[in-house]
């Protein structure tokens, strides 16, 4: 439904007339909206862990999106592959990083993932603090560029973007760098993507000096 509907589409009433039940039934099960998306974004993440993913990106502690593999290689290596995993998944649904933004997963299956992720940047020369930092900055990057990725671009792909890149040169022509800069802001987005992920990674090791 999430896919066919989108994350406003998506009520309680929708879904019990889906299920062919009267929507107190549901409240049994989830409280609110948010509780279902609490739970929705439970499921997202174990299916992305079941996929063999890694990202220790943080939206908060209590919310940890450490994924659970055992980390290998070098942190730079690890981190950006994570993101890759995490941006790739959320596009699979329709709004999937509305879906994943402020929502607290339901059980502690995660916490040995995000014990593990916070563990190996440590032992790269991260203090603890410095860890939860780099790993949420990394997370929450890919959050936003995400959001706004699927803001632009529709669901399904099939379907004409949000953007004309042309017709919006041609609207600003008479600012030329503002006109040209239109297919990298709103077009490109996996080379986009991967060069900001980059501009994290690098500012990382420039801010805490761990190479």
């Amino acid at each position: 439904m999430l896919n066919d509907v989108g994350l406003e589409g998506l009520t309680l009433r929708a879904i019990a007339k889906e299920l062919n039940v009267q929507a107190p039934a549901l409240y049994w099960h989830f409280k609110n909206k948010q509780a279902l998306l609490d739970e929705m974004a439970t499921v997202m993440f174990r299916r992305m862990t079941a996929a063999g993913s890694g990202v220790a990106g943080e939206a908060g502690i209590e919310a940890g999106e450490g994924i659970g593999y055992e980390p290998s290689g070098t942190w730079q290596e690890w981190l950006t592959q994570g993101n890759r995993q995490l941006r790739a998944t959320l596009l699979r649904y329709r709004d999937g990083a509305k879906v994943f933004s402020g929502t607290r997963f339901t059980g502690t299956d995660h916490g040995a993932g995000l014990e593990a992720n916070l563990r190996f940047l440590i032992d790269a020369g991260f203090t603890a603090d410095q860890a939860a930092w780099a790993s949420s900055t990394a997370y929450m990057y890919t959050l936003g560029f995400v959001t706004e990725e699927q803001g632009m671009r529709p669901y399904p792909p099939q379907e004409p973007p949000a953007i004309d890149v042309a017709e919006r040169a041609e609207r600003l022509a008479a600012y030329p760098l503002a006109a040209a800069a239109g297919g990298q802001l709103f077009a490109a987005y996996d080379e986009r993507f991967e060069e900001g992920l980059r501009l994290i990674v690098s500012g990382i090791e420039a801010r805490y000096g761990v190479r």
